[in-house]
């Protein structure tokens, strides 16, 4: 069993290293970790923008997508909803969205506008003598109802998207971040043997 004079002894040897020393170095490596954390923060700003630009400019959606979706998911402090509000899921396609509805809108009235055709000759077929008010107005409108079609819903869903980012990652933000917490540990560790050394030598 270790005497007290041994553990004197020992945490002598220990006295040169100083309790400051850790104190710096962990603050160092927190404003390392701090500033780390930002730049992350800004990179994620800058990719979500470039989504949001290609979505604008009928771009390239999915790469800009894919590389968000890499950054966020391999990198701390990167939540995309921070700067958005109430607004969820944060990542929302609104002008491909609105561009893929225009264009079904277009396609049924395309469809529809040839159906009113077909319906004007086939009515004409079976009522050649019908002027307006006659039967074939009916006949019309009855063609264009069992055959006229209407805009298919586009599920919005697709066209929103949410990535989650890590509680730790491992780059410079993340090792700063370990580092710092244990120099705070050694920086505590080392004040309490002072203490105790302070106490074993009276």
């Amino acid at each position: 069993m270790i005497t007290k004079r041994q553990l004197h002894h020992l945490l002598t040897r220990l006295r040169p290293v100083k309790t400051w020393y850790f104190l710096v170095l962990c603050m160092l490596f927190a404003g390392v970790c701090a500033v780390s954390l930002r730049a992350n923060n800004l990179q994620m700003i800058k990719l979500r923008d470039n989504v949001y630009q290609a979505d604008k400019d009928n771009g390239n959606v999915e790469k800009a997508l894919q590389d968000l979706r890499a950054y966020v998911n391999a990198h701390m402090n990167t939540d995309l909803s921070r700067d958005n509000g109430t607004v969820y899921p944060p990542i929302q396609l609104k002008y491909t969205y609105e561009r893929l509805r225009k264009a079904e809108q277009a396609r049924a009235d395309a469809v529809n506008t040839q159906i009113y055709t077909d319906a004007q000759q086939h009515c004409e077929q079976l009522y050649p003598s019908s002027f307006s008010g006659g039967p074939r107005v009916p006949c019309i409108e009855q063609y264009v109802k069992d055959h006229g079609t209407v805009a298919k819903e586009i599920p919005a869903d697709i066209y929103r998207f949410s990535f989650a980012t890590p509680r730790w990652s491992p780059d410079l933000a993340g090792i700063a971040e370990v580092l710092s917490v244990l120099f705070l540990g050694l920086t505590i560790l080392r004040f309490a043997l002072g203490r105790l050394l302070g106490y074993l030598s009276k």
